[in-house]
């Protein structure tokens, strides 16, 4: 926030000169009321009114082009934050959900705007007006000192009225925001598991708890609301009083001959310009509140986000992947899921990780593309750290298919690109490696058939496969697949085993965490885990018995166990591992 803000500094300026332009001209209409009172009605000279008038209305037109100038840089400078910051904002966000830490995302975009709609709006100037209350003060001690003291004493009034206007205001403010919050969060993970609580009959218990949160939230607006309604009432009792008291007080000194007539008028106008910008600034207040919560809640996710450094970019990656001694703890867990895992491929092997629900494969999978960093040990692709990868960089290189699969808003062409530059030729070659080409020809628009939440309805089948054709698209250089056959029929599953042997015959190096025996019989290399360890390592063939001994890892869901092939398919590559098996 610091950079962004030092970078806008000279624009900030640049609004504060103009907001001191524009209040030193808001004196041009007390100049002239005092002059056409004492001057023009005392000597009855038109030609002297025909003056005033001109010259005033010539200062008028300047202070409107000059508040039309300060508008138009405060939307470009409240443009330009927000631009600074979007990008550093999302980025951050995304870290911080990876990482499983808190983050509402709704609530961070509406920081933003919150922050921008200030910036261009009237609360920014509400803040720089506030001073030059002093200035209309010192002006009528011009007119007589009695008049400063009491225009003094009006702006110490509103001042105080609108510190505690805060006090009131903002721990309410913020408490029904939180609370507006939290409803919003449930509603749409309501929204998000909205079959499940149908078919499980959870709809009337979720139902109780949104309303108890929105109840919340509205009793909590109602308080916010009525301190706001005194605290604006009271705002303007004083406002009137202090007209009536200052013209009052002007008319005792016409009548003590201490000032003219048209200082009566003058000063009145006075006093209510030294309130006024007080006055803006308990309207505003409510505004600026917000605007500085939402300040606070970015600069924080900022300030956690700043240990983070783009690495420098490396050359394409072969695929030679070495796993020495690792110890998987998922992000804000203190819990090892997984531990002494070692082991090493060349480009062109592929591997099966297997063992029981809950060993701990998955955390694996995460860990071996980088989505978690190491907790113990390391994991290297040619040679470099996996988290020392520039991720922007390597993401094209590498091919991912997680546990559970989403699909972005978005063409099926899109989502095979993975959202970058739709290469027809590689999408339609990604479709045809995997199977799904024919199928896609055949949904309502084919490739440009439009996914997400309520768009175009997939199956868990044409999903896990659509996921791999993703994976695939671009030809990376190491392939990660978690559970890819897991809702594939025979058909979908024998395109997969053909996929698979196409990546490592050209050069890819290939994991994939499974359950069935079948995928097994393909691969070069075994990794047993059971109990969140490691436990064997070898050849598909000496390992298997032992596989099919460990719980749950026989079969999968709807899978029949079937004995593996005799011998595994045979691939160029350094020797296998002797056989380990950790009892």
């Amino acid at each position: 926030m610091g950079r962004v803000l030092r970078l806008c500094r000279r624009s900030f300026w640049s609004v504060a000169v103009l907001t001191f332009v524009v209040e030193l001209l808001s004196l041009a209409p007390i100049v002239y009321m005092w002059n056409t009172f004492d001057r023009v009605l005392a000597s009855r000279s038109v030609v002297t009114l025909v003056s005033l008038t001109t010259l005033i209305v010539g200062v008028y037109l300047f202070w409107s082009v000059m508040e039309w100038i300060r508008g138009r840089l405060m939307v470009r400078l409240s443009l330009r934050v927000d631009w600074e910051l979007a990008a550093d904002v999302f980025d951050a966000s995304f870290r911080r959900h990876v990482g499983r830490r808190q983050v509402n995302v709704q609530q961070v975009m509406g920081d933003l705007l919150e922050l921008r709609q200030f910036l261009g709006g009237p609360g920014v100037l509400a803040l720089m007006s506030a001073p030059f209350a002093v200035v209309f003060i010192i002006v009528g001690a011009v007119f007589h000192p009695y008049l400063a003291v009491f225009s003094l004493a009006a702006a110490a009034c509103m001042l105080v009225a609108a510190i505690v206007n805060r006090q009131v205001t903002s721990s309410a403010l913020k408490a029904s925001n939180d609370a507006n919050a939290q409803a919003m969060q449930l509603a749409g993970s309501v929204l998000r598991q909205s079959e499940s609580t149908l078919a499980l009959g959870m709809m009337p218990a979720m139902r109780r708890r949104w309303h108890r949160k929105h109840r919340e939230f509205l009793m909590l607006q109602v308080n916010s609301s009525e301190a706001a309604g005194v605290g604006s009432g009271m705002t303007s009792f004083l406002q009137h009083c202090f007209q009536s008291l200052g013209m009052a007080l002007g008319i005792f000194l016409a009548i003590e001959g201490a000032i003219t007539g048209g200082m009566v008028m003058a000063a009145t106008m006075l006093i209510a310009r030294a309130v006024s910008p007080l006055t803006n600034l308990i309207g505003q207040w409510p505004a600026i509140v917000r605007a500085r919560q939402a300040y606070d809640r970015l600069n924080t996710l900022l300030a956690e986000d700043e240990h983070h450094q783009t690495q420098m970019a490396l050359p394409a990656p072969k695929g030679r992947l070495v796993v020495e001694d690792l110890a998987v703890v998922p992000p804000g867990a203190s819990k090892v899921v997984l531990s002494g895992v070692s082991f090493a491929l060349e480009p062109g092997q592929a591997m099966a990780i297997v063992g029981p629900s809950a060993s701990g494969k998955s955390a694996l999978a995460k860990q071996l593309v980088g989505v978690w960093k190491p907790h113990d040990g390391s994991v290297r692709l040619d040679g470099v750290e996996i988290s020392d990868w520039n991720h922007d960089e390597l993401g094209p290189h590498i091919g991912y298919v997680p546990q559970e699969i989403e699909f972005f808003d978005g063409t099926v062409a899109e989502n095979i690109a993975r959202l970058g530059a739709v290469d027809a030729d590689k999408v339609v070659a990604a479709a045809q490696m995997v199977g799904m080409h024919e199928a896609i020809l055949g949904w309502p628009k084919g490739y440009d058939t439009l996914l997400g939440d309520a768009c175009f309805a997939l199956s868990g089948g044409q999903r896990q496969r659509l996921a791999v054709a993703r994976a695939v698209y671009g030809d990376p250089a190491f392939v990660v697949l978690d559970e890819p056959n897991a809702n594939l029929d025979e058909v979908g599953e024998q395109s997969l085993i053909a996929t698979i042997q196409q990546l490592r015959e050209r050069g890819a190096t290939v994991l994939v965490t499974t359950h069935r025996p079948r995928l097994i019989g393909i691969v070069d290399l075994m990794l047993v885990v059971k109990n969140g360890r490691q436990v064997g390592l070898g050849t598909p063939k000496d390992l298997f018995a032992a596989v099919q001994r460990m719980p749950g890892a026989g079969a999968g869901a709807g899978a029949t166990p079937v004995a593996p092939p005799a011998q595994p398919p045979a691939v160029e590559g350094p020797a296998k591992p002797n056989l380990q098996v950790v009892a």
